[in-house]
Formats: structure tokens, sequence, C-alpha cells
């Protein structure tokens, strides 16, 4: 898997979300400033005052109402103190929240520096919310899988298998059948907390390559109900070609699971042989995960049918026993 790596600008930073964060540029933005690399934010009210030594400096610096209350308290000759620790560590940007009409002293400042200076109408506490879950989502542990990821009755099933091996034809059926496409050929991973989320190729979005046919547009072929955006991967369902000798689970205990950026995901290994009707099995297995997630397993039942049955004929064993050794 192709592990991604991210960082942001903050001229990308006032694109992509500058407009629901109502944040925009106080002063024209300075060349080659800091990269964003944290999702962190900073209220740097310890720092204006001279307490530098745990200073957050990589992460944006939010200047709220508690700080510009502090500094309006100070002398005049001391507001350029105050703010000189501000710019004593290289930052990626200063934020001025609720409105505030940004200080001459730190105009002044972030020009000389070289330091981003934005500013928002938005409250101190509801930017910070909004800037955390973009920065979060943005930052998430993310990379890439050569595989397809199609939503079968509300379960992600990642098909996974070397080239060739039939993925992007089992899911064009599934869709065939009503199914939904998530993504294929490349299919980006995204963590969530514990959860792994399937995403399409921007460019590739609802195109799919199928071997022989060529692209086809599944969208304009089955209509807007047969793609979605994005899927919670639940099964990784691995295609092979059927090796004669391996084994295979046979009665589905349990999952095996693999790790998936960090995540623990399970998957099933499927053998692959001519005439196998795989679309119907990827349905089962759908089925059977929704069951299991629901506290239903077949083959704990069947494996406690088993068990019992196994115990009445033992019992059944010893009292005839019993019944013959008395005779």
């Amino acid at each position: 898997m192709e592990i991604v790596q991210r960082s942001i600008t903050v001229e990308a930073l006032l694109k992509d979300a500058g407009e629901f964060l109502d944040l925009g540029a106080v002063s024209p933005l300075p060349e080659n400033s800091l990269v964003i690399s944290k999702p962190a934010l900073s209220r740097p009210g310890f720092v204006l005052t001279g307490f530098t030594e745990k200073f957050q400096h990589r992460r944006i610096q939010i200047l709220g109402g508690a700080e510009f209350s502090y500094l309006e308290l100070l002398p005049a000759d001391r507001v350029d103190e105050a703010l000189g620790h501000l710019a004593s560590k290289p930052v990626p940007c200063i934020i001025v929240t609720r409105g505030q009409e940004p200080l001459p002293q730190l105009v002044e400042l972030c020009r000389m520096e070289g330091i981003p200076l934005l500013a928002t109408t938005q409250t101190t506490s509801a930017f910070s919310r909004g800037l955390t879950a973009y920065l979060e989502d943005y930052f998430s542990p993310r990379g890439n899988v050569h595989a397809s990821l199609a939503d079968v009755y509300g379960v992600g099933l990642l098909f996974t298998g070397p080239s060739g091996i039939g993925k992007s034809e089992i899911v064009l059926d599934l869709i065939e059948r009503g199914h939904r496409l998530v993504a294929d050929d490349v299919v980006q991973l995204i963590r969530r907390g514990e959860t792994i989320i399937g995403r399409g190729n921007d460019f590739l979005k609802h195109f799919m390559e199928i071997r022989g046919v060529g692209v086809i547009d599944v969208r304009e072929m089955f209509g807007i109900r047969a793609i979605r955006v994005q899927k919670r991967i639940e099964v990784e369902v691995r295609l092979e070609v059927w090796q004669e000798g391996k084994h295979y689970d046979r009665v589905g205990l349990k999952y095996e699971t693999d790790q998936m950026l960090g995540v623990q995901i399970p998957f099933i290994e499927l053998p692959i042989v001519p005439g196998k009707n795989v679309t119907v099995i990827a349905e089962t297995i759908a089925i059977n995960h929704m069951l299991k997630v629901y506290g239903l397993s077949a083959a704990e039942r069947f494996n406690r049918q088993i068990m019992e049955d196994l115990a009445r004929r033992n019992e059944s064993h010893v009292f005839h026993y019993l019944q013959n050794d008395e005779e």
C-alpha cells in the first residue's frame, strides 16, 4: 500500500475552506511561508507573556478575545515585546477571530517576519471547531491500494487480488444486480478513528476499465443510484487463482484480519475457478457479515449443533453401557 504524507499551504487552506470558515487574508500572503503540517491549533496566551518554553510554534496560532484583552491591558511599549514572543519561532500563520481589528503592530510584525495573517468573523470556539474538523479530515492517515470497492447491501466490500483476476468484472456484475460502485482500480483509503473509509480517485471517479471492452461510464450506463462517493470498508475479499493443496476455510467460525493504516479489517480468501459465481458469493459475504454484526453466526450455530449432537451421542453411549453392565 502506498502511504500518502500530506501538508497544506495557507493559500490552499483559504481556497478550500475559506468560504465556510469565513476566513480571509488581512494582507497579501508572503512568498515562501511555512506549510501547515499538523492538524492541531494553538492559543498562544502564555507565549504573549514571555513563556515560550512550551511554544507549539508548528501549529496555527489563534488570537481570540482573551489574547486581545490581554494585549489591550498592556502599556503601549510592551505590546511590541509581547508580539515579539509570538514571532520568536517560525509559525505557519496567525488567525484573528471574532471580527477583531488586527493591531497595527501585529500587521507590521507579520509583514516583517513573512507570517501569513488571516482573520475571520466567527467566534473563536465555532471557528476552532470548524477548522479542526477540516484539518483532521485533511491530515487523516491515508493511502492508495490497487483494488475495487463496492457497496453491497450496505456493506463495503474491498476486492483485492492480482491484476487481471477479474475485480472490475465482479463489481460490474454487482452493479448490474443493483449494488453500487465506490471506486475501481485505485481506491483511496482514509483512516478516521478506528474506521477505514474508501473513496474513488479524483481523476477516475465513476469510470471503470473492463478488459476487452475498454473504459465505461457507470453513472451514464446505470444511473446516479449505481454510484456513491465513499464507503466504510468492512470486509476485504482477496481474490486468487485456486491453488491445489492449499487449505481454504470451509467453516468460517472467525474472520482472519489484517491491518489497513493500523486498523484491523477482516478478510476472506476467495479462490477463483472457472464457472464459479463470485457475484452471488460476494452478496453472501455481505449478508453473512451483517448477520455476524447482529450476533447471528451460522458457523457458530452449526458448530454448536454438532457439539450438542456429539454430547447426546456420548450420553446415550454411556447410558447403554451402564445398562448392559447392570444386566
